[in-house]
């Protein structure tokens, strides 16, 4: 009896190759991957298989020494003390660590926009691809970016960097990339794996402008393809339940905001009326 179902495809899933390729780079392990389970298939065939098998298991070596570099060059990260974040450190790197998705509400100056993508670090993210953090703004990711490569005591532009519109200040030793949601969603054309990074932060989703929403909808299928990717949702609205209902039912943590004072400084009439001004506002919020 003939029929024209295709040949059943059953690979070892605790071939050493395999966990070797668990190992490498989210580049090489997107671009690998087809490739060696189709030869594994094929396994004992010929030498031409077997060859091509050696070919790649070399691949995939140097691929692991490089994200082992990583690792070793990894900065020492801290957490600021008085950021309400800071006292949920814990168990923010654990639900990173458990879940592939993760919805975390966050009020305004809980430090979550500074302090997320350390956090990542902490969980064991950046190794084997970058920590993309996206803002609506190009201001806000080039502050932002600038603050987190203060806080790592790193140079700004190499561990930490910062792509926007026409200025690229990020290196392939980032660690950590901040970005504007336009240069994610650019990038999304000429990669809709988005082998670059092994974890995004989608900061400020509730402002759900057109890119957020079509990145956000891009990342809910593409996380099936991609099950080693991390996603990270940050709002700094209560209503975070349409955000983990999209996405399976994921975990939402909250965390507390912190007001800091401002002050209304008046100027005397005679600088108001030379400088065209009204009055100075002085604070700094987070």
């Amino acid at each position: 009896m003939t029929t024209n179902s295709r040949p059943h495809f059953s690979t070892n899933l605790s071939h050493p190759l395999l966990k070797l390729l668990d190992a490498c780079s989210a580049r090489d392990q997107i671009r690998l991957r087809p490739q060696l389970e189709k030869l594994l298939h094929r396994e004992g065939e010929s030498r031409s298989v077997r060859g091509k098998l050696e070919l790649i298991s070399s691949k995939m070596e140097q691929s692991r020494r490089k994200v082992e570099k990583r690792r070793q060059g990894l900065p020492l990260v801290s957490f600021p003390a008085n950021l309400p974040v800071s006292n949920r450190v814990d168990d923010i790197v654990q639900l990173i660590h458990d879940n592939q998705v993760l919805v975390l509400s966050g009020e305004t100056g809980s430090g979550k926009s500074t302090q997320i993508p350390k956090m990542c670090l902490s969980a064991g993210r950046g190794l084997k691809g970058k920590i993309g953090c996206t803002q609506p703004r190009r201001v806000a990711a080039q502050s932002l970016a600038r603050r987190v490569a203060e806080e790592l005591e790193v140079p700004f532009g190499r561990e930490v960097g910062c792509k926007i519109r026409f200025q690229d200040e990020s290196s392939p030793q980032s660690y950590i990339k901040f970005m504007t949601d336009g240069i994610l969603l650019s990038e999304l054309q000429n990669d809709p794996m988005l082998s670059e990074y092994d974890t995004l932060i989608i900061d400020e989703a509730h402002e759900r402008s057109l890119n957020i929403d079509f990145i956000l909808g891009h990342l809910r299928q593409m996380l099936k393809h991609r099950p080693d990717l991390k996603l990270i949702i940050t709002s700094a609205t209560i209503d975070t339940s349409s955000f983990a209902r999209a996405f399976g039912d994921a975990p939402v943590i909250e965390v507390s905001g912190k007001l800091y004072p401002v002050e209304v400084v008046y100027k005397p009439f005679d600088d108001i009326s030379e400088s065209g001004g009204g009055g100075e506002l002085r604070g700094c919020c987070h």
